[in-house]
């Protein structure tokens, strides 16, 4: 008898610290994911507010450094992607030496999108419950993407920057690009075609940190659509800088060390 109660006592106490150890899990895990929450600030509309200046994908982040945002030569992956037959020769660009082939941003040419989002330079970030305005200090290039639902335009010209809009996903805005020139992705020689659509999905995780996944899919080149994710962090004492390409003070030792070193 006095073994079947201490056994039952013992089974029972097991059974009491599981509970009593999941039930201490639960709230702790729900406690963290409100208070992340609540340091995401916000417009009165109850959505992120990622208004800022910001150093983006184009930057290493080293915290505590001096200067933790340092530029950097960012770009997509370049193997293991769903490439269509052939799609790969079209991604990467075969150089021939000559820079309006080679790389035209040189010559003061549009970035374009994505390949201004991964810039190495500063990006101003302006949001109002209807509209999310990007100012990219390279080039000087501009965004104003509508977040009413409204769907793209039935009849688009190819541009630079393609023809955005932009909603909400619970706390995650996403922005939907099409509409763009065939032109290059990055700065590590990736190229896209004129089918190419863009979704970029940025996310606060708290007042000074975002992240910023993008989504290329680009049905002339890859079998299906692929990501790659980066961080974002806001810098209080950064604004953005003037950036006029077109003056033309392009140095040619620059240029050539560029066609070189790639």
């Amino acid at each position: 008898m006095r073994k079947f109660v201490f056994a039952g006592k013992f089974v029972f106490a097991g059974w009491m610290s599981a509970v009593l150890a999941l039930w201490l899990a639960l709230p702790a895990s729900a406690f963290q994911q409100k208070a992340a929450k609540q340091t995401i600030p916000r417009l009165s509309d109850g959505k992120p507010d990622m208004t800022g200046v910001w150093a983006g994908p184009g930057f290493s982040y080293t915290p505590g450094a001096k200067y933790p945002s340092a530029p950097s030569i960012t770009g997509f992956r370049g193997k293991d992607l769903p490439f269509k037959p052939g799609g790969e020769e079209l991604y990467n660009l075969k150089k021939n030496g000559e820079v309006m082939h080679d790389d035209p941003q040189l010559l003061c040419l549009p970035h374009g999108i994505p390949r201004v989002i991964l810039s190495a330079r500063a990006q101003q970030f302006v949001r109002t419950p209807n509209l999310l305005v990007i100012i990219y200090e390279d080039d000087h290039a501009n965004r104003i993407i509508p977040l009413d639902g409204r769907p793209h335009p039935a009849d688009l010209d190819q541009t630079w920057m393609g023809n955005s809009v932009g909603k909400w996903d619970g706390d995650t805005l996403v922005v939907d690009t099409v509409g763009l020139k065939p032109w290059s992705i990055d700065a590590r020689d990736h190229m896209h075609s004129d089918a190419l659509h863009v979704v970029e999905r940025y996310s606060l995780t708290d007042s000074n940190t975002m992240s910023v996944e993008i989504t290329l899919d680009d049905p002339k080149i890859f079998t299906m659509p692929w990501s790659q994710t980066w961080g974002m962090h806001k810098h209080e004492d950064w604004s953005i800088l003037e950036d006029v390409c077109e003056e033309n003070n392009k140095d040619p030792k620059l240029i050539d060390y560029l066609n070189h070193s790639k």
